[in-house]
């Protein structure tokens, strides 16, 4: 029996414990793109899988619903791949180990996936069915969502008949999301010059950030420990000589980076760790309430560096780091506490030839968007280096006239005695994508509660998922 296997509704957990099972990092989702092949050869349904390994399934309407318009269902098959320093999984051969602490199920020491395997364990339970009513069920499974959304970009649709699109992508219940941002991952290179090393090597940690989602989780006020890096570098280079020799932080540009690491060569030992301690008290008294764990740590490397960055290009990347934009740009002017304008150092990479930084970079407003790019690139060239673009994608408008926003708002009122919220997020889906594919297309972004996710603490909410899965019957209920 599996962790998950007395929980209701038991169909949807059953296939949720199963994809936790199949290894699906973004760019290595062949394994459970094949799994969803499987699963429509072994009930006869009608299936597509591209070369991406995005997958198509189709099920004709329930009896009865032949002439109600199709629904499609769709989601992402990735996820985002986050581990505590002690894990030992290997995400592209092991599956996650799950817990049940009481209403809430997370994976030990990791992220859980349920951005978005929910959606998938939603849709197989549907597909798997034969007492649900239903129309016409497209349900579109998309690769490399949480990289740039490149299996949205690159997925055919034409084979589809339907105009109504639930996505199930969202991590509030209670809230039908109706538009949301645009963006892109913006990688900015540095090229490098070396020099021999002369001092002592010591290592420098920052850690015990709380990270998230930098999009859903980019106005909570949270650390970003290759900017707190860079500011510990600049303070330190301040009172004594620091070359760079060793600098690395953040594995995914769109996860709020949790923990960073240098090695560097410093001239007064004393006078660094001095100032390294003031900058970590003051750091912790900042941070208390959104990150109250943060550590700053100094240690004597076990193996001195024979090469640091010469004078000119240490002052440049240290510089840099306290230069480029980070965080909030612009909260929105006519929707309330959302951020307009954003982007997070995501990841930070010293190479061998180059430094690289990668952003993620969202806005509602494209012309913001493309204002803030020309920032990134105006600094870089300023400082002789470059940006290159990957995965840009369009915001989803809120659409004024929409048919499937009001029944989903009828069928929730009546459910539960209350009429959901109605909002737009920061956060990136691929809905902007889809109404680009299909003309008319009317879409909704629903989801059970989650949090934190993208951090090892995400975790996924029993009672709400239930919920979910009741309303979401009801919604294709509907005739």
């Amino acid at each position: 029996m599996g962790i998950l296997s007395n929980l209701e509704p038991r169909e949807v957990f059953h296939y949720f414990e199963e994809i936790c099972s199949i290894p699906h990092p973004s760019y290595k989702e062949e394994k459970i793109s094949n799994y969803l092949v499987d699963f429509s050869k072994e009930r006869g349904l009608e299936y597509y899988q591209d070369e991406l390994k995005n997958v198509i399934i189709i099920k004709e309407a329930a009896k009865g619903y032949e002439d109600v318009e199709p629904m499609i269902l769709q989601g992402h098959m990735d996820m985002v791949c986050e581990k505590e320093p002690d894990c030992t999984i290997d995400f592209e051969k092991d599956g996650l180990s799950l817990e049940i602490i009481g209403d809430y199920i997370s994976a030990k020491g990791t992220t859980l996936g349920g951005d978005d395997g929910i959606a998938l364990a939603y849709a197989l339970a549907v597909l798997d069915s034969d007492s649900i009513p239903h129309p016409r069920i497209e349900f579109v499974c998309t690769v490399s969502e949480e990289v740039g959304m490149e299996g949205a970009t690159g997925i055919d649709l034409s084979m589809l008949k339907g105009k109504r699109l639930m996505n199930l992508d969202s991590e509030e219940e209670g809230i039908l999301l109706v538009g949301c941002a645009g963006g892109c991952s913006a990688e900015c290179n540095l090229p490098l010059n070396w020099i021999e090393a002369e001092g002592e090597t010591l290592e420098l940690v920052v850690e015990g950030l709380i990270g998230g989602h930098s999009g859903a989780e980019i106005d909570k006020g949270r650390g970003n420990s290759n900017i707190l890096m860079g500011r510990i570098l600049m303070e330190a280079l301040a009172v004594t000589p620091v070359f760079v020799a060793e600098l690395e932080g953040g594995n995914k540009d769109n996860a709020i980076p949790r923990e960073t690491k240098a090695r560097v060569v410093v001239k007064d030992v004393e006078a660094f760790r001095k100032t390294v301690d003031q900058s970590a008290k003051a750091m912790r008294e900042e941070f208390s309430i959104t990150d109250p764990d943060i550590k700053v740590k100094v240690k004597a490397a076990k193996e001195k560096v024979t090469e640091v960055l010469d004078e000119v290009t240490n002052q440049k990347v240290i510089t840099l780091l306290n230069t480029l934009p980070n965080g909030i740009q612009t909260m929105s002017a006519n929707i309330p506490g959302l951020v307009e304008t954003s982007l997070n150092l995501g990841v930070l990479r010293l190479g061998k030839e180059q430094l690289s930084l990668r952003f993620s970079v969202r806005s509602s407003v494209g012309t913001a968007k493309k204002h803030l790019l020309q920032k990134l690139d105006f600094i870089l060239r300023q400082f002789g280096g470059s940006v290159q673009l990957h995965g840009d994608y369009p915001a989803w408008e809120y659409k004024k006239d929409s048919k499937l926003r009001e029944d989903m708002v009828r069928i929730y009122e009546t459910m539960y005695g209350k009429t959901p919220e109605i909002q737009a997020i920061h956060a990136g889906l691929e809905c902007g994508i889809l109404t680009g594919k299909i003309e008319g297309l009317d879409c909704v972004s629903i989801g059970p509660d989650m949090m934190s996710i993208h951090t090892t603490q995400e975790k996924l909410s029993i009672s709400s998922t239930k919920r979910v899965w009741e309303y979401l019957l009801e919604v294709l209920k509907k005739k």
